[in-house]
């Protein structure tokens, strides 16, 4: 199998049956090196992100085709109700990326108008160094060194 060096890409797509049999390009991952560490930025114009098993499928993608254990991922792939913690799905989500040693760093406008559960709950996360919220890729990058 080759291995994309850092900076490079590696497309996923959505195979079309249709008769005028297309190609959609359904995410990319792209590879970034910072402190000796390869790190796996999801880029997509979709949500990526709306259960368990799509967090599980990601972390397999990263892990199968770049050797990373360390994801960064953009707020507006994620599923709102991830953010709204009655749901249970951050809970349910996070967990399965620390059971799997799995680093996660989403990026996103997290000083707003947030809730207080919320609110904690990211800065609880940030203290951990395994689990982050971010304003940009540069705090993404050095959230993971």
């Amino acid at each position: 199998m080759i291995r994309p060096t850092p900076g490079q890409a590696v497309y996923f797509y959505t195979f079309s049956t249709s008769i005028y049999n297309y190609y959609e390009v359904h995410m990319e991952i792209k590879i970034h090196t910072k402190h000796g560490k390869t790190i796996a930025e999801i880029i997509s114009n979709k949500i990526e992100l709306r259960r368990v098993q799509d967090a599980l499928d990601i972390m397999a993608d990263c892990d199968y085709y770049q050797e990373t254990r360390s994801i960064i991922m953009y707020k507006e792939n994620i599923i709102p109700d991830f953010f709204d913690l009655s749901t249970g799905i951050a809970g349910e989500v996070l967990q399965k990326f620390s059971t799997y040693s799995v680093c996660l760093v989403i990026i996103g406008e997290f000083s707003g108008d947030l809730s207080k559960p919320l609110r904690d709950f990211i800065y609880e996360s940030n203290k951990t160094g395994r689990i982050g919220f971010v304003e940009n890729l540069a705090a993404a990058l050095e959230f993971l060194k």
